[in-house]
Order: structure tokens, then C-alpha cells, then sequence
């Protein structure tokens, strides 16, 4: 078993015993309970990061800043946790939105594709688009990704 399915399974463990049953939404696909769920770990992971933020000396009005540290990294012990809190709930919105282990790996190998091309290209804001993106697919071993069984449901 590689690492990421391992944490993946831990994830889905834990999420079970906090009343979120990744699986049970992945066999019959509810959008609203997915959605609720995801925007649970959203503003879970919002709060991560901003507890993140508080390991630096942020603020430009603080003694710090005036001090020439503004951005430094006081806390590296708890900007680490805060790190693997960030990761607990960026595998919960994975698995909201139906993705496992093996299609986080596929999708970031595409993305990454993308994002290599857009620093060929000389990527720039001004006129941006997702077009690029709109490849970038779950590519399942002989299952459908939860979003189409979604418009399934919605259609019958």
C-alpha cells in the first residue's frame, strides 16, 4: 500500500467516526451532502490556514515588521502541525468530491503538466483562462467519478 492511499484510508477512518462516510456518499452520490460536507473541511482548512499565517510576523504594523522581520517563520514546530492539520482536510475535500488516492496522483501528474506548460508559455494573469484545464479528467479503472453520477441521479 502506498502512503497517500494509507493516509487516504486513515482519513476515511476518522471522518467516519466525525459522522462524514466518504464511501456511503461515494455509492449513492448526494450533491447537498457532499456539498455541506466540503464546505465543512473549507472553512476547517480556511482556519488552518490562516492559524498558519500566525507562525510569521505577518502584520506590517507589528513591532517585528518595524524590525525588518515582517514574514519571518517564529514557529516552526507549530507551522508544521498546522501543515498536517491543512492535509487532514485537503484529503476530506478530496474525498467529498470523489477522488482517492490514485486519482489525486493522476490529476496532480496533469495539472502539473499544465502548469510546466504555462511557465514555457510565459503564463500571465492578464487574459487568463481555464481553457488549459478543461482536460484534465478523472480517469477511472472502470467506475464512473461521483459528479457524473450526480447528473445520473438528476436526470432519472
Amino acid at each position: 500500500m502506498d502512503v497517500l492511499d494509507e493516509l487516504f484510508r486513515h482519513q476515511a477512518e476518522l471522518n467516519r467516526r466525525i459522522g462524514f462516510d466518504a464511501d456511503a456518499l461515494h455509492r449513492r452520490f448526494d450533491p447537498l451532502e457532499a456539498g455541506k460536507w466540503l464546505n465543512n473541511y473549507i472553512m476547517a482548512a480556511s482556519n488552518e490556514l490562516e492559524e498558519l499565517r500566525n507562525c510569521t510576523f505577518w502584520k506590517h504594523w507589528c513591532a517585528e515588521a518595524k524590525r525588518g522581520e515582517r514574514f519571518k517563520l517564529h514557529d516552526l514546530q507549530n507551522a508544521r502541525v498546522e501543515v498536517i492539520d491543512l492535509l487532514f482536510f485537503w484529503i476530506s475535500m478530496a474525498q467529498c468530491v470523489g477522488l482517492d488516492a490514485r486519482d489525486v496522483a493522476d490529476l496532480y501528474r496533469q495539472k502539473l503538466r499544465v502548469n510546466h506548460r504555462r511557465q514555457d508559455t510565459n503564463y500571465a494573469m492578464v487574459g487568463k483562462t481555464e481553457r488549459d484545464n478543461k482536460h484534465i479528467r478523472v480517469r477511472r479503472r472502470g467506475a464512473t467519478n461521483a459528479k457524473s453520477r450526480g447528473r445520473r441521479r438528476a436526470a432519472s
